[in-house]
């Protein structure tokens, strides 16, 4: 049985698609002779859904390789339930490929996403992502747009190996070049490295920000129970498409929106969540985007509530240390998840299934109680970010506690300055360098205006002459992101950025910074009367791009505490846009 606010039905001349394809006038006459000229008789739109398909599959996307042939798992779910599938290609973002960041680029796909579903004659929407921002990024777009839509995520792809071992995206890739860097693994080892931590379509199978943000997805309630674990290889996820198509049918029918599903409440969830699954520090930016879009003020201070409350009990790594994605969704999945984290969410929030996620996630049990712990066994006794401020960072920063060593939890040390990622490259690797692990690495002018578009360098790598002294981890702290696959005692999305002025960019060599993660502070210990000295010396950057799309995003990006949207597509920024003229 559906929930009550779902029973509604629409009836055929109400569909949107019926403004393009019912009148009897010269202008449908033309939709309908050019639908005719693809082939379509009017028995197959008329009185039916018509179904979008946003797939983001591209050539240069190894995590959506499957979407190729996928869509068509998806179409034969719409047409088995009476829509019609109008497949629409969006932009792709490929987290490895495309340079210099995907999150240059995340509010360009919202905008794809908004504008194809405004600008074309459809009445809900599967969306198929699944790397990194291409989740944010189609949710943001779909919300704007509010017709019914479900989320397909594309699935972690298998667990990697290397002689014997088990390979975790990202995660083993630093941890064995630094290994390489004190001269223990050789070139061949070092090509079957690279063969083998990657082994199939999907995304990333570590709990990095792909995982993490289709975790949050089904969080909030916008994809099927279990959908956002699922193997991309498994035939499980074959059958999950299918159902997505037959679903946003019924969907369409119950003008089920993103705007019903996405109360305040169904964000908090989707922060408890984030917090037992050890999630990816870039989930903060996302979903404060997301949440504003939907119309609901979430802040940074929410993501502290939850993060002294819900602990992590994903034994997944790089939180956990032996686990994957695999692993997780065979111990259950999310719904198994949730199911031990119940205290900390609200049940009765509705999902794109049309009934409560309390009723989605009943009977669910977890198949290995080391891979999902209970609240009572956690492998981290705090959720996963902290949120620190203090002078450094008037509007927060963020670390990840439980993937970073715990003596640095509390630390004093002198900084190590670097304006930029080359000079910081060269001189890592400089042998004479002056630095011991007590050093706090610090990287600038890398946030979204300065980055530009807050690239993935947070997690600096250890300078080469301690890693030979066998130093894995030190305190390094940038206004930029890192891969939700890193680890360590990185501190993040520095706000306000060094680029704009933020007191990052008064830091100079030596100065003693003190963090405290349990008091949630960081502070430059230098006098106010010294900052404002450098504050008056200091110049801006020269601008980064003079024209393009780049001089567009430099103008309305916001900082990384206000969730990186442009400010023009913020929900408040100005009237809802109606529907396009038909004339």
């Amino acid at each position: 049985m559906g929930h009550p606010i779902v029973t509604k039905k629409k009836t055929p001349d109400q569909l949107r698609s019926a403004r393009w394809f019912a009148p009897d006038d010269l202008r449908s006459f033309g939709h309908r002779s050019r639908t005719m000229q693809m082939g379509y008789a009017p028995e197959e739109w008329k009185d039916r859904p018509c179904i979008a398909i946003l797939n983001t599959w591209s050539d240069a996307q190894p995590c959506h390789m499957h979407f190729k042939s996928r869509v068509d798992d998806v179409k034969r779910g719409i047409l088995m339930a009476g829509g019609l599938p109008i497949e629409l290609p969006a932009l792709s973002l490929s987290e490895s490929l495309l340079k210099p960041t995907t999150m240059l680029y995340r509010n360009l796909l919202a905008m794809d996403a908004e504008e194809l579903l405004r600008s074309h004659p459809v009445d809900g929407v599967v969306l198929m992502g699944g790397c990194d921002k291409t989740t944010p990024a189609l949710l943001l777009g779909a919300t704007s747009m509010n017709i019914p839509a479900i989320y397909l995520p594309a699935g972690p792809m298998l667990r990697g190996n290397w002689k014997g071992k088990t390979l975790g995206s990202g995660s083993d890739g630093w941890k064995y070049w630094d290994e390489r860097r004190a001269g223990k693994i050789s070139d061949k080892d070092w090509l079957d490295i690279e063969a083998g931590i990657a082994r199939s379509y999907g995304t990333c199978m570590t709990m990095g920000t792909a995982s993490t943000m289709t975790a949050i997805a089904e969080a909030i309630g916008m994809t099927l129970p279990g959908a956002s674990s699922i193997p991309a290889a498994d035939a499980n996820h074959i059958r999950m498409a299918s159902e997505c198509g037959r679903r946003i049918v019924e969907m369409v029918w119950e003008d089920l929106t993103p705007k019903v599903i996405q109360t305040r409440k169904a964000f908090e969830n989707a922060i408890a969540v984030a917090m037992a699954m050890g999630c990816s520090t870039n989930a903060i930016i996302h979903l404060i985007a997301q949440a504003r879009r939907a119309g609901q003020d979430i802040g940074l201070d929410d993501f502290e509530i939850a993060s002294r409350k819900v602990p992590v009990i994903a034994n997944v790594r790089p939180s956990g240390d032996a686990y994957l994605m695999e692993d997780f969704f065979y111990a259950g999945g999310l719904p198994a998840l949730m199911g031990q984290i119940k205290p900390h969410l609200h049940l009765d929030c509705i999902t794109v299934t049309g009934k409560t996620l309390g009723e989605n996630i009943e009977g669910a049990e977890v198949h290995n109680a080391d891979v999902i712990r209970s609240v009572a066994d956690p492998i981290y006794k705090e959720g996963a970010l902290a949120v620190l401020k203090g002078n450094l960072a008037p509007d927060g920063c963020v670390i990840k506690p439980s993937a970073c060593a715990p003596r640095f939890l509390k630390h004093t040390g002198p900084a190590l300055v670097f304006d930029d990622y080359p000079s910081m490259k060269k001189a890592v690797d400089d042998p004479n360098l002056d630095v011991t692990e007590d050093h706090i690495l610090i990287l600038r002018n890398a946030g979204p205006q300065g980055g530009p578009g807050m690239p993935e360098w947070g997690m600096l790598p250890i300078p080469t002459k301690l890693v030979k002294q066998g130093v894995r981890d030190m305190v390094r702290i940038s206004d930029a992101r890192m891969s939700g696959t890193s680890y360590g005692a990185c501190i993040l999305h520095v706000s306000p950025e060094s680029y704009i002025g933020g007191p990052l960019a008064l830091v100079q060599n030596g100065d003693r910074i003190t963090l405290d993660v349990a008091a949630r502070t960081i502070n430059l210990d230098v006098s106010e009367a010294e900052l404002d000295k450098r504050r008056a010396a200091w110049k801006q950057p020269e601008r980064r791009f003079e024209r393009g799309y780049g001089w567009m995003f430099t103008k309305h990006i916001k900082q990384a505490n206000d969730g990186c949207d442009f400010d023009f597509l913020e929900t408040d920024f100005g009237a809802p846009i109606g529907e396009p003229s038909i004339y």
